[in-house]
């Protein structure tokens, strides 16, 4: 395939103008409509975002300059509406995570390798400046031989903030589903695919009340854990801590992500955003050093789908691909799994690593 490739947008929800604003950085995109349930949102979308086309999620299923759909559904329907794209003969870019559970991750892979489809999905944030370096700073050896790492992601919940929380505290939401994706996907870039997996986990309320203007006082009622602490074999031999909680009411002081190695440690910026910063302390240093980022920070979502067309017009495998989205969702399931039954589990996929961006890119584009 040459010149550029059509995207289209299913779900005019909270991050489509992010998208929109990160695929248009990339020259060999050009988004050709949106779609959603509601056609006054995809009608509004088109004329605030001057996308050509506002359709209804079948007619953008059937759209011919649509190559690329990209799922912004609600979670509950990732599968299911990436399955519909696949048989209509489109390539997918999903939000994550890829599905909320690994049998409808299984059937979205193998729907796509029968009708030879590639599939992408968030999150892409690990193609950003801040993790591509520390990327690179571990692959050049600056840490020796990697021999663990912890993950943290410590929140009291979004119910103060988001318009509309109920979704967080159901099955296939909760800290684990809706932002263990970054971490471990951040995690996998740098030290390779998850072997075995434990856990621990909880609800710790019930119920949660909304405090944000819109659902000011509604009840959610809480289905999955709010607190889960995981346990992390990597199949190259490190062994990391995960820890992802919405119930943290009193703040944090603790890391994002640190990788320790045989010859120091680095520093891992916030795995939900594409920059920094990037700290890094060899063994006999008296202090953290800053290293400069060698990669953009300038990019935002959307890279992954840029990086989906390239891999479509290059004949690759995309960085953020479907094996990768799969493996972090497997794991997430596993870590469940784990907490409820009290054991170990060995994890099934082992993607390979995605490859590191090359040095030297030039704006608005993801090869030399």
């Amino acid at each position: 395939m040459q010149g550029k490739v059509g995207v289209g947008i299913m779900g005019c929800g909270n991050i489509v103008g992010q998208y929109i604003a990160g695929c248009r950085q990339f020259e060999i995109l050009e988004i050709a409509a949106c779609a959603d349930i509601d056609a006054g949102k995809a009608a509004n979308t088109a004329v605030e975002h001057g996308i050509p086309r506002a359709l209804t999620p079948a007619e953008l299923l059937v759209d011919p300059g649509v190559d690329i759909v990209i799922n912004l559904t609600i979670p509950a329907v990732h599968a299911e509406v990436s399955l519909a794209a696949l048989r209509a003969g489109k390539h997918v870019y999903s939000e994550k995570p890829l599905a909320t559970n690994t049998a409808d991750g299984r059937a979205l892979l193998a729907a796509a390798a029968e009708r030879g489809l590639l599939v992408g999905c968030a999150p892409d944030t690990f193609l950003g400046g801040g993790l591509q370096t520390c990327r690179k700073l571990i692959d050049d050896g600056w840490i020796g031989e990697p021999v663990a790492a912890t993950a943290f992601m410590m929140s009291g919940g979004p119910e103060p903030w988001h318009p509309n929380p109920a979704f967080f505290y159901l099955a296939g939401a909760g800290p684990l589903f809706d932002m263990a994706p970054y971490y471990l996907t951040a995690l996998v870039n740098l030290l390779g695919p998850v072997g075995r997996v434990t856990a621990a986990a909880r609800i710790s309320f019930s119920e949660r009340i909304a405090t944000s203007a819109a659902r000011f006082g509604e009840r959610l009622p809480v289905e999955t854990p709010t607190h889960v602490a995981g346990l992390l074999e990597f199949a190259a031999g490190p062994v990391g801590t995960l820890i992802t909680s919405f119930d943290i009411k009193g703040g944090s002081n603790l890391p994002r992500i640190e990788i320790y190695g045989s010859a120091g440690t680095v520093s891992v910026p916030d795995p939900n955003t594409f920059g920094g910063p990037v700290r890094l302390r060899r063994t006999g240093a008296a202090e953290w050093s800053d290293v400069p980022l060698l990669f953009s920070d300038q990019v935002g979502r959307g890279i992954g789908v840029a990086d989906l067309a390239y891999a479509l017009r290059d004949g690759r495998a995309p960085r953020a691909g479907g094996d990768l989205a799969f493996h972090v969702l497997e794991a997430m399931e596993s870590l469940l799994l784990a907490a409820e039954q009290g054991t170990h589990i060995t994890l099934q996929s082992s993607p390979a690593r995605p490859a590191p961006l090359p040095l030297g890119l030039l704006p608005g584009r993801l090869e030399p």
